[in-house]
């Protein structure tokens, strides 16, 4: 893909995203639910290397390591997320040259020292140059594992989309700027949501090199709205949402509710019956969207429809959840359903009291 701006970093899109749990057995099961293939394991401490397709999840469960602690004060969750780019070593002396603050990799004899900075939340941001298969990290500090594909289908979910950061009120403006000074992310999308008990603020970032999306967001005004509500059941600012591309959306989600994964309830009825209305033209069948609860947004103004199609799953590790999305020539984050996302949300936290009607 062509860079869409000067690109300083040599971004070439997300390599994998980490996680961790205070417990094991509590991601592993999830993932494989989710279509992912446990395919290698580290050659000297508990981490795995789970895969579909073009997307890589590392599940950490080394001990005493900076995701050991970072699941001790967050819960299950991402801990961490790597940048694909042209050479590790000359972005990660750019990093620290505009000020970013270096993290430690503990490393054994033998293996990759990768450079990281200090990301959201205090979590790795790994600088990874070597991706290509037969060159990999992972072909040089994991073991793959025999008679097991190394891209396996999966559900069909093929990239990392995007990943969202929920951030403190006031803090959208710092990490911005962090994407921007050191990456030369540029602003995408701007949102400003208002609920009836609620509101939030998101700022969509995307890279140079068009890959790496990452939307911003903080509660625009003091109140339990679901920002405030992550930020204190997760224990501070960290990555909400990890979205995964498929190109077929419906055959996913067929394929993800008959392995048991929680997917969001469906919007109400009207919703579909509006969609004509809202994006006349679109060439979609309201009837399969409605059947399996996949949202529609995007444009059929001035030429072919350019759509996109979205479902999330409930929160599956403490407020962390997942969204898989399919593109068919939008490049968004659905804005036009982000608000009906927002309010269902709304709904779900005044049924369960965490907000509740505004004095006056």
């Amino acid at each position: 893909m062509t860079d869409l701006f000067d690109n300083p970093m040599g971004l070439q899109g997300f390599e994998f995203v980490e996680f961790a749990a205070p417990t094991p057995g509590v991601l592993e099961p999830l993932f494989e639910r989710m279509g992912f293939t446990l395919v290698a394991r580290h050659r000297s401490k508990d981490v795995a290397l789970y895969r579909q397709g073009d997307i890589n999840f590392i599940v950490n469960h080394e001990p005493k390591s900076i995701a050991w602690y970072f699941a001790a004060e967050h819960g299950p969750s991402a801990c961490g997320m790597a940048f694909r780019v042209r050479d590790a070593h000359r972005a990660y002396a750019r990093a620290l040259e505009l000020g970013a603050q270096p993290v430690d990799i503990p490393t054994g004899p033998m293996e990759l020292r990768l450079p990281a900075i200090r990301g959201i939340g205090g979590a790795p941001l790994y600088l990874i140059d070597r991706f290509e298969d037969g060159k990999s990290i992972y072909d040089i500090d994991f073991a793959f594992i025999d008679g097991v594909d190394r891209h396996p289908r999966g559900h069909g979910l093929k990239l990392i989309d995007h990943l969202t950061h929920n951030v403190y009120r006031g803090r959208m403006g710092y990490w911005a700027d962090f994407y921007e000074r050191l990456f030369n992310f540029r602003e995408l999308r701007y949102f400003d949501i208002k609920g009836e008990y609620t509101g939030l603020t998101s700022k969509a970032m995307t890279a140079p090199d068009g890959r790496i999306r990452i939307p911003l967001n903080e509660e625009s005004r003091q109140g339990g709205g679901q920002i405030e509500e992550f930020l204190m059941q997760f224990n501070g600012e960290g990555i909400q949402h990890v979205a995964l591309l498929t190109d077929d959306l419906p055959a996913s989600v067929d394929r993800l509710r008959a392995a048991g994964v929680p997917l969001m309830s469906a919007p109400p009825a009207t919703y579909y019956e509006m969609l004509d209305e809202r994006l006349p033209g679109h060439g979609e069948d309201p009837g399969a969207l409605q059947a399996r609860g996949i949202l529609l947004d995007g444009s059929t103004r001035g030429g072919a429809p350019r759509l996109l199609l979205q479902i999330f799953s409930n929160t599956v590790l403490g407020p962390v959840f997942f969204e898989f999305i399919q593109r068919k020539g939008d490049d968004g984050f659905g804005e036009g359903n982000f608000k009906a996302l927002f309010e269902s949300i709304e709904r779900d936290q005044l049924r369960r009291g965490v907000i509740g009607t505004p004095a006056g």
